[in-house]
């Protein structure tokens, strides 16, 4: 990489690989190390194949994407539930500790790793070959989320249609629901959940998991339309998903706004608030609660998954990491704990009304969403107009963090195969093969029994397979590649650091090595004994021990990569077993020629692509490379 001092000539610049592992004269030696001497001075062909993978098309669209991609559903339905669950106000202690020490870290780390290497979650690891795995493992566990995601957004459309009927379809004032309203049908269960099951679902006609009976059509179509709406929106790539989000990324705020100046007029609003933040101060020593706190921290940032690092590597070269990381990252919790108060005030007011607590009508997750609250907005005079406002709030919310996992999953795959980003009819016909494909597998979502299969995926693609791949990012990033090297490459992006910014960086440096890792373990080993003492349920039903065991193997898929692509790095190489693996943690001449390109304002061509990536290194790629006018550096 390029030395601090960029505004000299190109013959003045200097070269450096320093690197926590190396080798040298086949010893695996440890420390920064001098750069490798020109073995030849024989200039290197220049490649003519030149592939442009674009960048944003300004600073907002990027801050506006990642920011759609972390506010996601979660925020709205998982964050207000788990903070009146965990002790009210004082759950938002572990919260922000969990913000800072696991949260802010990991998602810089993936930032810069993005925005540093110009590639995509798999192609990235050039920067040390060995780690291969963790980006497709990061693709395994974005197609997952990607498969049950969209089912959700379908939900959303069916509901967001019905909302247009009036009286709403699940509101006592319809006609099918006075019986149960008043009594007299002897129905236990409100109109709403009837709704929800029934109609929607149809899970009623599904005895379980092995059970899943035939599609629903209606839910089918509302898929189809909302994987068409992916695919007309991405189409550009980011140029056109960067558009859309000046939209997506900001209606749901107006949405919260006006919810919350309606749920404040609300009689019993003040109620639902104050069960939303009164402290409990006996939960702060429950592991439960830090549990809870890590968990939402880390899945309502999106890490692991390979968005943040796809959309990192569209920005250009000196973009300041860390000050995004901050406004993404703050933005994200504030909007978790903003939408609260939209929520409690709607529900307060509907506990009011039915003479219950609020803890009677608080749910989270689904239940949340397509149940209590519009219930609870069904109470409102205007409810369908209401009702409209929060389907479209919920419809945006999902299809931004949506954009985010297909943007990881084409990039993986077009910086994998960069050919295709030369033909754009190609690189459409690939977005409409890999949506069409997503529609044909979410069809088991969409049958009766496919709210079972939803549960199921959703409750191991982002298990322990998520924590392990990004534990081995953290630790991979920090003693493989060195994370003296990695400090060191965000100030070469940064370019004029100022004297706080090297302060930061050395709270971070702690974080990678030391703490962030340890609380990831915390997590894993969390997960593994609630996994193994506690059953997965969808309300009253029980999941078999073979559907429990088929969601550890999606899980164990996802994380296997990462065993599997290490094997096969180290295998490609040569010499003894020591000197084969330092070899395969050593980067790629390709990873310091694209990106020591890009910071020379011009003088070498900084949207060279290479080819297919290989972790096989050949003499070349412990050679010092050559400008493209043929000084060496």
């Amino acid at each position: 990489m390029m030395d601090d001092s960029r505004k000299g000539e190109l013959g003045s610049l200097s070269f450096n690989i320093p690197q926590n592992s190396n080798v040298l004269n086949g010893h695996c030696q440890n420390g920064h190390t001098a750069a490798p001497q020109l073995e030849s001075q024989t200039q290197s062909p220049v490649p003519n194949d030149i592939v442009s993978r674009g960048h944003w098309g300004g600073k907002y669209e990027f801050l506006l994407s990642c920011l759609g991609y972390c506010v996601g559903l979660g925020n709205v339905w998982r964050f207000p539930y788990l903070c009146y669950r965990n002790g009210g106000g004082v759950f938002l202690i572990p919260y922000f500790i969990m913000l800072f020490v696991t949260g802010v870290p990991l998602f810089l780390m993936e930032l810069c790793l993005g925005q540093y290497g110009a590639a995509g979650p798999i192609t990235v690891w050039k920067c040390c070959p060995l780690l291969k795995g963790i980006g497709i493992g990061m693709l395994c566990v974005a197609v997952l989320v990607s498969l049950y995601y969209n089912v959700i957004i379908a939900w959303t459309f069916y509901y967001l249609g019905s909302s247009f009927q009036s009286p709403l379809p699940w509101s006592c004032d319809a006609v099918a629901n006075v019986a149960i309203c008043n009594g007299s049908s002897g129905e236990i269960r409100s109109p709403s959940e009837i709704f929800w099951n029934e109609r929607v679902l149809g899970v009623v006609n599904s005895e379980g998991l092995h059970d899943p009976g035939h599609v629903r059509m209606p839910l089918a179509l509302c898929l189809l339309a909302a994987w068409i709406i992916v695919f007309l929106c991405m189409i550009k790539g980011i140029h056109s998903a960067g558009k859309v989000v000046y939209v997506t990324a900001t209606f749901p705020y107006f949405v919260l706004i006006v919810l919350i100046i309606r749920g404040a007029t609300l009689e019993g609003s003040l109620q639902g608030i104050a069960f939303y933040l009164t402290p409990d101060w006996r939960r702060i020593t429950n592991a439960q609660v830090w549990n809870d706190a890590a968990s939402q921290i880390f899945y309502s940032l999106g890490i692991g998954v390979g968005g943040v690092l796809s959309m990192a590597s569209y920005n250009k070269f000196d973009n300041n990491v860390i000050r995004d990381t901050i406004i993404i990252t703050s933005g994200n919790c504030l909007s978790s704990f903003f939408a609260g108060f939209a929520i409690f005030s709607v529900l307060g007011h509907m506990a009011w009304r039915r003479g219950v607590a609020v803890a009677d009508v608080a749910v989270s997750g689904p239940g949340l969403a397509f149940v209590a609250y519009p219930e609870a907005l069904a109470l409102l005079p205007g409810s369908a107009i209401w009702s409209v406002l929060f389907f479209v709030m919920l419809f945006m919310l999902g299809i931004d963090t949506l954009f985010g996992n297909i943007e990881g999953i084409t990039t993986a795959v077009l910086d994998e195969f960069p050919q295709l980003r030369r033909n754009a009819k190609h690189k459409s016909l690939f977005l409409a093969g890999l949506c069409f494909c997503f529609y044909l597998m979410g069809l088991l979502l969409v049958t009766d029994g496919g709210i079972y299969w939803v549960t199921l995926i959703d409750s191991f693609s982002t298990s322990f397979g998520l924590i392990i791949i990004t534990f081995f990012m953290c630790t991979g990033v920090s003693f493989f590649y060195g994370v003296n090297q990695f400090c060191q490459d965000i100030i070469d992006m940064i370019r004029h650091c100022p004297p706080w910014c090297s302060k930061v960086l050395l709270y971070f440096k702690a974080c990678w090595v030391f703490f962030t890792p340890f609380l990831l373990l915390f997590i894993l080993t969390y997960i593994f004994m609630e996994m193994y003492n506690t059953s997965l349920n969808y309300g009253d039903y029980v999941y078999p021990r073979w559907g429990k065991a088929l969601g550890v193997c999606m899980g164990t898929t996802c994380c296997m990569q990462i065993v599997i692509w290490a094997i096969v790095a180290i295998y490609k190489e040569t010499g003894t077993l020591k000197e084969r693996f330092c070899k395969s943690i050593r980067p790629l001449n390709s990873w310091r020629t694209n990106n020591g390109a890009r910071g020379t304002e011009g003088n070498v061509n900084a949207e060279r692509v290479d080819g297919l990536f290989t972790v096989t290194l050949t003499n070349m790629d412990f050679n010092a490379m050559t400008w493209e006018d043929g000084r060496g550096l």
